[in-house]
């Protein structure tokens, strides 16, 4: 894809609230302190990846609805965030209207895959909105990977046969290459026997996808996106530090073994 062989990443799950950007922030700034060079693409019109790594949302000239809507040049659009070796394709309030003004278009699946064709990272982690709309079939149409984070929580599995049948038919129209990267679970708490429950029946549904790195529920997890920053930068010594490091390490040496 590139002369580094980037790969792409869209980390999805189509409920909200289950770790999706606490995910898509940690793991940039976790593979970045291994010397990996990440872009990070904020692909929900909330932006909290964006106010995450400390961009701020209102004072932004252009976005990705620059990119998607009026072809911009990714790198024109791309910030240095606070944390070495991140960069941020920033998002506000605007890309909600993306989908509606795209809708026309011809290839209108393809916009964001044509735009990120000729980056140059290790990874591009693309962290999309809560929802199975044309904002999510552009980032699997770009993606080579899927990362699904799952809540350690009664229904965990609710919606992701969904979820599974739209990465089918990406697969079969727009994206043949595309593969699921893995499983993770969030918020896990090992004093309730249902976080131990909730791995076991993801475990006996996915196999060998669910990545054995878990990522606890943590205070000072949740504290670190109101400071704009990622959990290591925020407090490196917790428990989510500690997880998120593991998480990437787990994820570069799937890639790097190319057992995917």
């Amino acid at each position: 894809m590139s002369v580094k062989n980037t790969k792409i990443i869209a980390v999805l799950n189509q409920k909200g609230g289950v770790g999706k950007t606490t995910t898509a922030i940690n793991l940039a700034s976790a593979l970045a302190k291994q010397k990996r060079s990440v872009l990070v693409i904020d692909a929900d019109p909330q932006g909290n990846a964006t106010s995450g790594l400390g961009v701020e949302k209102m004072n932004l000239t252009a976005t990705l609805c620059d990119v998607i809507v009026s072809a911009t040049d990714m790198n024109l659009v791309t910030l240095q965030t606070a944390v070495k070796n991140v960069k941020i394709v920033p998002t506000n309030a605007r890309l909600a209207s993306a989908e509606l003004e795209i809708a026309n278009r011809p290839s209108r699946e393809l916009l964001l895959k044509h735009a990120i064709q000729h980056l140059d990272y290790d990874y591009v982690l693309i962290d999309c909105p809560p929802a199975l709309g044309l904002l999510t079939i552009n980032a699997l149409s770009a993606a080579d990977l899927v990362l699904i984070p799952v809540q350690a929580e009664y229904y965990a599995l609710e919606g992701l046969s969904q979820l599974l049948q739209v990465m089918q038919q990406v697969q079969a129209y727009y994206n043949p290459n595309l593969e699921l990267l893995g499983v993770v679970i969030t918020m896990f708490d090992k004093r309730n026997s249902l976080s131990a429950q909730v791995y076991e029946e993801v475990g006996k549904h996915f196999g060998d996808k669910l990545l054995k790195s878990v990522i606890p529920r943590n205070v000072r997890l949740a504290e670190a996106p109101s400071y704009g920053k990622p959990i290591d930068e925020y407090d490196r010594w917790s428990k989510g530090a500690k997880a998120y490091k593991n998480l990437a390490k787990e994820i570069d040496e799937r890639i790097m073994k190319g057992a995917r």
